[in-house]
């Protein structure tokens, strides 16, 4: 059975550096890095000003690394890490200068050179503020690919029973994919699932229609990208296909009998954004299933995204994620 202590163990055996750039403004931030710490799951850098910090949280922090990018001995060379990165787009040297104290851009530029092993942020930051950095800095891991996310999802549930952990894509970054970028999600979705979770990923192309049942521009681009993903993924692959038939093996047999899944699917990719981050959050509500992430997948070195509804857990846990995905 999948679970949290499993998660735990493998990160702690990693010993990654995860930056928390938000920790010094967010209590929930610091909260989550100083149990990582104590616990010794991940070694933890947080910014901000030192005297303040330990002025405020004393010997908690013992163990944990502080960097205040206004003073710091590396900030020359963090802005010319970046100025390197953005030149060809027009950034100046000043505009760098500028970029690198703000913390989101100090922590991504850590990972990039290696001080940190991955970051994770946006408890107190908009999403796009969060993942901007990454694809400027960071930059996809395959330069023909987009960069998507995932949610995992687990727990127990009646219709899940053979499949408690399950990952729904993309839930946080593509608004409207192309058929193309579906299948790339897909596949990026599957490996993630296959090295994170250790299973034979089970991938459900989604749709209010399934095998034909039903007509629309959503339907041809699910087609199209389940079309595009059997040709180039090892895994099994069935769609357009219903969330219902895709999860249980009842309703699947009825409605899809020749499905290569068989109602056993635990990569869920949506058609777009609205219904993947909708369908993601009634999971974790309605259905109560424990969720990690957003994940962000496709990137050189992982710097993932939280929730602004995320709880100190959510932040472990993903602390967890990425100092795997490490």
């Amino acid at each position: 059975m999948f679970n949290e202590k499993k998660l735990i163990k493998i990160a702690k055996k990693k010993q990654k550096t995860i930056v928390f750039p938000e920790a010094s403004y967010s209590e929930r931030v610091m909260e989550a890095a100083m149990a990582l710490n104590n616990k010794k799951i991940v070694k933890v850098i947080i910014l901000g000003d030192e005297s303040a910090l330990v002025l405020r949280y004393k010997s908690k922090l013992k163990g944990i690394t502080i960097i205040n990018p206004k003073t710091s001995d590396i900030y020359n060379d963090l802005v010319n890490v970046l100025y390197e990165k953005r030149k060809e787009k027009g950034l100046t040297i000043e505009e760098a200068e500028k970029l690198t104290l703000n913390p989101i851009y100090f922590g991504t530029l850590l990972v990039e050179a290696g001080f940190a092993d991955g970051m994770v942020a946006g408890a107190e930051t908009t999403s796009q503020d969060v993942i901007r950095p990454a694809l400027q800095i960071i930059k996809p891991k395959r330069k023909d690919e987009i960069v998507s996310s995932f949610m995992l999802m687990f727990g127990k549930n009646k219709v899940l029973s053979k499949n408690n952990v399950i990952m729904g894509a993309d839930v946080s970054l593509n608004l409207n994919p192309s058929a193309e970028e579906l299948a790339q999600i897909a596949n990026q979705t599957a490996e993630s699932y296959n090295n994170l979770v250790g299973k034979q990923p089970k991938i459900a192309m989604l749709s209010y229609s399934t095998n034909g049942s039903g007509k629309g521009e959503s339907v041809e681009k699910v087609k199209t990208a389940t079309a595009i993903l059997k040709k180039k993924t090892k895994f099994l692959v069935d769609g357009e296909i219903q969330l219902d038939a895709a999860v249980s093996p009842r309703v699947c047999k009825i409605k899809f009998p020749n499905s290569s899944i068989k109602g056993t699917a635990n990569v869920l990719v949506f058609p777009d954004l609205n219904s993947a981050n909708m369908t993601y959050k009634a999971i974790q509500y309605f259905g109560q299933y424990k969720t990690i992430g957003p994940i962000l997948q496709n990137l050189n070195k992982p710097i993932n995204d939280l929730s602004r509804g995320c709880g100190v857990n959510d932040i472990i846990l993903t602390a967890v994620v990425t100092a795997i995905q490490a």
